[in-house]
């Protein structure tokens, strides 16, 4: 955690409170630079094709074009802000079945451990974005640096690739 949180795609903690933000947990240097061109606000810059993203998190508008254009899934979105209890957390989904809104949920951890429960607020489809679908969740708030993916609480699904 501390090293993604040192990278140069973890926003500021005053920009995360701020609204929704792009968080980037790429700390691999592979041949990638996807992301900088998937925003149209110019908050993400790869300086060279091996380097790592830089997101300005002054620009970043939290529009969440560049999550599904991540080969690497490495793109979430948070809003700490969603209401006085809960932060909203999306991230890139390829896995079936596909969650259905209002869906209570599993939410995992980076390595696909369940933390907590939360509850499907939104989904974008895979026709919406490059083939690759964005499903947003409600947490409670204490979870909000840790979750970053999904197990169905109705027993199907894999979280990360990690068949539970």
């Amino acid at each position: 955690m501390e090293e993604l949180e040192k990278s140069s795609g973890f926003p500021s903690r005053k920009r995360v409170l701020e609204g929704p933000v792009a968080v980037i947990e790429c700390v691999q240097e592979i041949p990638c630079d996807v992301c900088g061109s998937a925003c149209p606000y110019g908050a993400i810059e790869v300086a060279h094709i091996r380097g790592l993203p830089k997101l300005m998190g002054e620009k970043c508008k939290g529009c969440g074009l560049c999550l599904p254009s991540c080969p690497g899934l490495a793109i979430f979105l948070v809003d700490y802000n969603f209401s006085k209890d809960e932060a909203l957390i999306s991230f890139p989904y390829e896995f079936l079945p596909t969650p259905k809104v209002g869906e209570e949920v599993h939410a995992t951890d980076r390595l696909g451990h369940a933390v907590t429960m939360g509850r499907v607020v939104k989904i974008m489809e895979k026709g919406d974005f490059a083939g690759t679908g964005v499903v947003s969740i409600a947490v409670p708030k204490e979870w909000v640096r840790q979750v970053r993916g999904i197990k169905l609480a109705r027993g199907e699904g894999q979280a990360w690739g990690i068949e539970r």
